[in-house]
Order: C-alpha cells, then structure tokens, then sequence
C-alpha cells in the first residue's frame, strides 16, 4: 500500500524546483459567507516557488498564513468568530487578457484553527478544520493582484458533526 501511495505522489507531483523567488505577498479579502457570515481574511506569503511537473506543466507554489474574522447573526445577537490558517497553494496561468494581464487559476488545501467550534449557529464538530479554495486571479502588474475564489472549511469528516463553512471571496493582493 505504502508503494502504491508513493508511486500515484510521483505520477502527479513529479515536479522540479527551478526557482525560489522571495517575492513576499500580503493580501486582504472580503469574505461572504452562504450562511449569512461576512468577513474579512488577512493573508501572508512570504514566497513562491516555481516548478516544473511532468503531468501539468509549470506550476507555482506558494505558502500563505492567513488570519480571518467572521461576523454573523442580527443586529442585537451579532456575534464573532476568529480562525487561522496554513495552506499551501498551486497556481497555474491560464490565460493572458489583452496581451498584458496575466490570468491564472489556484487551488489549495490547508489547516485551519477555528476559535469556536459553533459558527453561526452550526456546530462545525472541531475546532481544527480543512481550508479548500479554488479561485482565479488576474495579475494586474507586476505588483498586485485581484483574485475571485471558493473557500470550503470543514473537518474532512473526522468527526460526526461536519455542515463546513462556504465561502466567496473577492481579493486583492500586494507583492513586494
């Protein structure tokens, strides 16, 4: 079983690091939530790694940190909630608008920390939950971006109580 696992990883994965570039990335996101939570995300990358796969092409890679505060519930039983995240995230240009915006698709799956295990009026079953996203993202210059994804948070099943949390966020980012 081990050797099948490691075979299927190589198959997909086989890449090859060509560069490590420090190209540091802060970026703030308006969350909305399909069960009435809003938010507002604060993420952190501290750099981005190109790679050459076998299977898909080149690829990026970046790690991001990010912290996130949710706000849910009416006017006089308004309550919030925290979480933080590491995830490590693939991006793939797939386009180019007007021969001058880059356009790429990302996708990821990370850890999360919830701060409380109910969020608006759901019991998420554990504080510690998976963070999916899918997104696009248009390269606007060298220096920043705007994105649009889907993010998922759930506990992947490990416990019996698992609704997740969905979200649609719209991005903007700034390298430096």
């Amino acid at each position: 079983m081990k050797s099948i696992l490691l075979l299927l990883f190589s198959f997909f994965f086989t890449f090859t690091a060509n560069t490590v570039q420090a190209r540091q990335t802060v970026s703030v996101d308006y969350m909305h939530g399909f069960d009435g939570i809003d938010g507002m995300r604060f993420a952190y990358r501290p750099l981005e790694q190109e790679l050459v796969t076998d299977w898909l092409g080149d690829l990026k890679l970046y790690w991001e940190v990010s912290a996130v505060i949710w706000e849910y519930g009416k006017d006089d039983t308004h309550s919030t909630s925290y979480a933080a995240s590491i995830t490590p995230v693939f991006m793939k240009q797939v386009a180019t608008l007007n021969n001058q915006y880059p356009v790429y698709i990302e996708a990821g799956i990370g850890a999360s920390y919830i701060g409380d295990q109910e969020v608006a009026g759901k019991d998420i079953g554990s504080n510690y939950q998976f963070e999916d996203r899918i997104g696009i993202f248009v390269e606007l210059d060298k220096k920043q971006h705007v994105a649009l994804r889907y993010m998922h948070f759930s506990n992947g099943g490990f416990n019996n109580d698992n609704p997740g949390l969905d979200f649609l966020n719209l991005s903007y980012a700034y390298h430096f």
